[in-house]
C-alpha cells in the first residue's frame, strides 16, 4: 500500500521519529481511524513539520488512502494546517477547492461545517493577497451559514471570528476588531496559542479598545488572560495605559504620556487621535465619579466633575451630553443649579478596586437597615412581637 510505503521511508530517513510512523502505520492497518485521527493532530503539530512541504507530502502521500474515513472536520483542520505550507497561493487555493470537492462527495450530514471551516481560510488568503471583496462574500456567506445551523464546533466560530477581525483590522475599523478577537478568544484555549502570537493580539486589542467608538468598558480585557501577555515586554506601557482608562485616573493617564513619550509617538494611531483619547478618559473619569458615589447622592455639581477631570464648565456640560446621547449615563442636567442628576449608569466588568468599593458600600447599606430594624423594633415592640 502506497501510504504504508510512504511510512517506511519516511522512517529511514528520518529515525528520530521511527516511533511517531510506527504507531501511524499500526493505527492504519487496524483501521483505527479515531486513534489514527488523534495520533496525527500530535504529529502535525511537531516543530519539524512547521517549515518546508513535509506536511503537503504527509497530506498527499499518506492522509489521502483514508480521508473521508476520519471525522470530516479534523480532515478540515488537516487540509487547513497544509495549505500553508504552499507557497504559492493559486496552489493553496486548488488544493482547497480539491478538499471542498472531496466533502462534497461524501454527502455526509452537517457537511456544511467542514466546508465552512475550509472557505474561512480561502477568506483569509483572499484577505492577505488584497482581495477585500471576495474575502468580505465569504465572511457574510460564513455568518449565514453559521446562523442557519446548531451545535457548531468552536474551532469553526473561532476561525470564523479570527478571519472577521484580521478583515476589520485591514480596514482599521478598531471597534469591530475588538469585538471580533474577544469573540475568537471566546472560543479559543489561550494555552493553545504561541507567546508571540499572545502578545501580538493583546497589544492589537489594547490599542483598538484605546481607540475603538463607544468602548467604554475595559474590565472584560483587563480581566482576560492574555492580556497578562503584555506585562515583561517592551510593551507594557499599554497595560497600564488600559488601567488608567478602566479607572478614569487622568492624573495616571498623564504621567504615563510622559515617562512612555517616545514609545506613545512610535504608534500613529494613537498620536492621531490624542484628542479623542482625552475625551474618553475623561468621560471614564465621570463614570468612576458617579459610580463611587452612594446611590441617594446622585446629584453631582458640575464644579466637583471639573476639578476631577481638569475641565470647565462648559466642557463638563459637553462632556454630560456625550455620555448621554451614547447611552452611558441617564440623568438631567440642571444648568441653573450647576448640578447633573444620574439615574442610571451603564453596567461595567467591575476590577478588584472597584469590586471592594461595592462591597463597603453593601456593608453602609447592611449597617443601615440593621439600624432601621433596631429602631421599628424599639417604636413597635408588641406589632414586632406579634
Amino acid at each position: 500500500m502506497a501510504g504504508l510505503q510512504y511510512l517506511e521511508s519516511q522512517r529511514n530517513a528520518q529515525p528520530e521519529l521511527a516511533e511517531w510512523y510506527n504507531s501511524l502505520a499500526d493505527l492504519y492497518q487496524r483501521k483505527l481511524w479515531h486513534q489514527l485521527t488523534l495520533k496525527l493532530d500530535q504529529f502535525v503539530a511537531l516543530a519539524v513539520f512547521q517549515a518546508g512541504d513535509a506536511l503537503i507530502q504527509l497530506y498527499n502521500n499518506f492522509i489521502t488512502e483514508f480521508e473521508t474515513k476520519i471525522n470530516l472536520l479534523k480532515l478540515a483542520h488537516f487540509a487547513v494546517i497544509v495549505s500553508r505550507q504552499y507557497a504559492e497561493r493559486e496552489s493553496a487555493f486548488s488544493y482547497l477547492e480539491g478538499v471542498i470537492e472531496k466533502l462534497q462527495a461524501t454527502k455526509e450530514l452537517r457537511i456544511e461545517e467542514p466546508i465552512l471551516y475550509v472557505k474561512l481560510q480561502i477568506a483569509a488568503f483572499k484577505l492577505e493577497n488584497g482581495d477585500k471583496k471576495e474575502c468580505k462574500k465569504l465572511l457574510d456567506d460564513g455568518k449565514t451559514t453559521l446562523d442557519s445551523m446548531t451545535d457548531v464546533d468552536p474551532s469553526v466560530y473561532a476561525s470564523y471570528f479570527w478571519v472577521s477581525s484580521q478583515y476589520h483590522k485591514f480596514h482599521r475599523e478598531f471597534s469591530e476588531f475588538y469585538k471580533s478577537s474577544l469573540l475568537y478568544l471566546a472560543y479559543t484555549s489561550v494555552e493553545s496559542l504561541s507567546e508571540t502570537f499572545k502578545l501580538d493580539l493583546a497589544f492589537d486589542l489594547s490599542l483598538s479598545a484605546l481607540l475603538g467608538d463607544n468602548i467604554y468598558n475595559f474590565g472584560e480585557l483587563l480581566s482576560h488572560p492574555i492580556i497578562k501577555s503584555l506585562l515583561g515586554t517592551k510593551v507594557e506601557w499599554i497595560y497600564y495605559i488600559l488601567q488608567a482608562f478602566n479607572a478614569g485616573d487622568l492624573v495616571r493617564y498623564k504621567e504615563l504620556c510622559s515617562v512612555h513619550k517616545a514609545a506613545l509617538v512610535s504608534q500613529p494611531a494613537l498620536v492621531e487621535n490624542e484628542k479623542k483619547l482625552l475625551e474618553k478618559i475623561n468621560i471614564l473619569c465621570l463614570m468612576e465619579i458617579i459610580f463611587s458615589r452612594p446611590s441617594e447622592d446622585r446629584t453631582i455639581p458640575l464644579n466637583v466633575i471639573a476639578e476631577r477631570t481638569k475641565l470647565p464648565v462648559e466642557d463638563v456640560e459637553y462632556l454630560l451630553m456625550k455620555s448621554l446621547s451614547v447611552h452611558l449615563i441617564e440623568g438631567i442636567i440642571d444648568q441653573v443649579e450647576g448640578t447633573v442628576h444620574v439615574s442610571w449608569v451603564q453596567p461595567r466588568v467591575l476590577g478588584i478596586p472597584q469590586v471592594k468599593s461595592l462591597r463597603d458600600r453593601l456593608d453602609n447599606w447592611l449597617d443601615k437597615v440593621h439600624t432601621a430594624l433596631l429602631s421599628v423594633e424599639a417604636e413597635t415592640p408588641d406589632l414586632v412581637a406579634s
